[in-house]
């Protein structure tokens, strides 16, 4: 709009100075012309009422008098010429006619000649003035050319260029209110379109998949920004829908998941107990004598597999319900040293760079991952071992609280290290089970991470990092 407005000034005002010089160059010919016509017919007016014969020679005594008069009435320099080109009178007060005065160029007194009025006009620029020269011949009653009478004119455009300079400014004044309507309707035309836009966009970028996202709801606005709106809700309405689907089926997946791992530790204890009811059976004799140590074995064992599948059950009860978070403003470095008192093995260390590095969290919940963390890590160094290390060390970087358990033990296997945070059971030494992905969801729920970096006989190493805040 703006770009057009500007446009539009300047083809207006480069018209208009057009316009007002085709107008001044019109005005000034043809007042030559009536000035012209008029001084003819005063001449010939004179000539027809003169004493003297009519012949070139005459005419200086026939104008001698007469030529100021004409002047003054006519309000113009008069000169008259003889056939040749020789000045015989002029109007001016201070000219003589002598040898001295320019006769008219010849290339005038042809084109005059040649001329079917007998008249030309000369147009010449001198000073930075614009000068109009007529020359017509000047005839008796008989039409016989006496002599060229010369009309000197002066074009005077400065009235024509107050009335440009004065029209300039009132169209200038004229478009700058323009411009300035025009800014003010611009910036609250984008102002309306962008905020809707950046409503739009806004929402746009909060849209997630693992939450609920709210439709917009704006009235009032062109059928583009409406048409945009309307996609968008669609988008948000299919969104939801998927999401549901995805939260079900994922949810149906681990929980089948679960289920196989909680079929398959529950069958681990329960195959032992079979054996040992169907031996008992098989061998009972009442009148053994050491029927009462065989009763008690038997005993032992079936309570050792049911504390195992007991064990089982509370593993899973923990990992469907987790305890509601108690946030606390806390010293890592003192609650991770805290959490590392309940340990008795010699080969675990703790270093920490700072003496206090503060973060908020749920205090419970940060001595579980450490503990978990060593546990596992004990579980991977095996017996026969004979130098055994875990190192816990807790540092502050950029990414914020780093908390690292490195041990030397057998390490993880490579097959199974995209599989680590998985929640499964299992029975194997290296204790990998449903701890890793309980302490996965309490690490992220604080948005933070989990990584390790593992070689297979030479140990692990698992790095904890969370958000922390500065006091």
């Amino acid at each position: 709009m703006i770009v057009l407005i500007l446009i539009a000034s300047i083809l207006m005002a480069s018209i208009s100075l057009f316009q007002f010089k085709s107008e001044a160059r019109n005005f000034h010919q043809e007042r030559l012309e009536r000035k012209e016509d008029a001084v003819r017919e005063h001449i010939n007016y004179i000539l027809a009422n003169t004493t003297y014969p009519l012949t070139e020679k005459n005419l200086p005594l026939i104008f001698k008098d007469k030529i100021h008069e004409l002047s003054d009435i006519h309000s113009v320099e008069i000169n008259i010429y003889s056939l040749k080109g020789n000045l015989l009178k002029s109007s001016k007060a201070s000219f003589a006619v002598d040898s001295i005065s320019p006769p008219i160029p010849q290339y005038i007194l042809k084109l005059v000649q040649s001329s079917i009025e007998k008249r030309y006009v000369d147009i010449k620029n001198v000073d930075g003035l614009k000068i109009r020269s007529s020359f017509t011949q000047i005839k008796d009653d008989r039409f016989k050319p006496l002599g060229i009478l010369n009309l000197p004119y002066v074009e005077d455009d400065s009235i024509y260029e107050n009335e440009i300079q004065d029209f300039l400014v009132r169209l200038g004044q004229v478009y700058f209110f323009m411009l300035l309507i025009a800014f003010a309707l611009a910036y609250f035309l984008s102002s309306y379109i962008t905020q809707s836009l950046k409503t739009i966009s806004d929402k746009i970028n909060e849209t997630s998949l693992n939450q609920k996202n709210e439709k917009i709801m704006i009235e009032d606005n062109s059928r583009e920004i409406n048409s945009l709106i309307k996609a968008y809700n669609a988008m948000v309405d299919k969104l939801e829908e998927s999401a549901s689907m995805l939260a079900q089926s994922e949810r149906e997946q681990a929980w089948r998941e679960m289920a196989k791992q909680v079929a398959h530790e529950i069958k681990n204890p329960l195959t032992p107990m079979r054996l040992t009811v169907q031996s008992f059976q098989r061998k009972f004799d009442e009148n053994d004598p050491n029927l009462r140590q065989k009763l008690n074995d038997y005993t032992k064992t079936i309570i050792q597999q049911i504390d195992t599948m007991t064990a089982v059950a509370s593993a899973f009860s923990n990992f469907a319900s987790m305890p509601a978070q108690q946030n606390e403003t806390l010293n890592v470095v003192e609650v991770v040293e805290f959490s590392l008192d309940i340990f008795n093995e010699e080969y675990i260390t703790f270093t920490s760079a700072e003496a206090e590095i503060i973060t908020v969290m749920d205090r419970t919940q940060l001595i579980r991952i450490i503990t978990n963390l060593v546990k596992n890590a004990i579980q991977a160094l095996p017996e026969e071992q004979e130098e055994k290390s875990i190192e816990v060390s807790v540092q502050r970087d950029e990414e914020g609280v780093t908390i690292l358990v490195k041990d030397n033990g057998i390490g993880i296997e490579p097959d199974n290290q995209e599989h680590i945070f998985e929640p499964k059971f299992t029975t194997k030494t290296s204790g990998m089970g449903l701890g890793l992905g309980i302490i996965k969801n309490i690490i992220e729920n604080y948005k933070g991470t989990i990584t390790f970096e593992s070689e297979y006989g030479k140990g692990t190493t698992f790095k904890v990092t969370l958000p922390f805040t500065n006091h």
